[in-house]
């Protein structure tokens, strides 16, 4: 990649992109570092990260207080390289992208559907943003070792 180029652009889709999308992001973000520009949408967004989202992930230290849910429809006119659905609704909604090289179906549960008390809810988020961790820690150390492409 050339000084003046910029890293790749990956695109985490969800329907809300309330949860497990914003969870992704910063997992990637977090694991790629400057190999990668990552974001996340969602096909209808909600118009807010949902609050146990944000406490799950700063459990861990990263800070979603100031995302914001997003349209994937703000993307439409990007370069986008990757873009990684994670949920079923978002994966049938899904454009493809100008420039667009990678396309991967990787679903995870809805936190947001989960029933029961605050911490009964909570054990769900953490439970899938650790399942997220899991996929997208992988994927972002590959992608920033160069074993998954440009």
């Amino acid at each position: 990649m050339s000084e003046t180029a910029s890293p790749p652009l990956v695109l985490v889709l969800c329907t809300g992109n309330s949860c497990r999308s914003q969870m992704a992001e910063a997992l990637l973000r977090r694991a790629a570092g400057d190999s990668l520009r990552v974001a996340s949408a969602g096909s209808k967004p909600s118009g807010h990260v949902h609050p146990l989202a944000i406490r799950a992930m700063a459990e861990i230290g990263l800070d979603l207080s100031g995302s914001t849910s997003k349209s994937l429809e703000e993307f439409l006119d990007q370069d986008v390289d990757t873009v990684i659905t994670v949920c079923g609704n978002a994966d049938q909604a899904c454009p493809m992208f100008p420039g667009q090289m990678r396309r991967y179906h990787w679903p995870f549960d809805d936190p947001a559907h989960a029933e029961g008390d605050e911490e009964a809810r909570m054990a769900v988020f953490r439970r899938v943003r650790d399942e997220i961790d899991r996929v997208f820690s992988a994927y972002g150390f590959g992608r920033r070792d160069g074993g998954l492409g440009p």
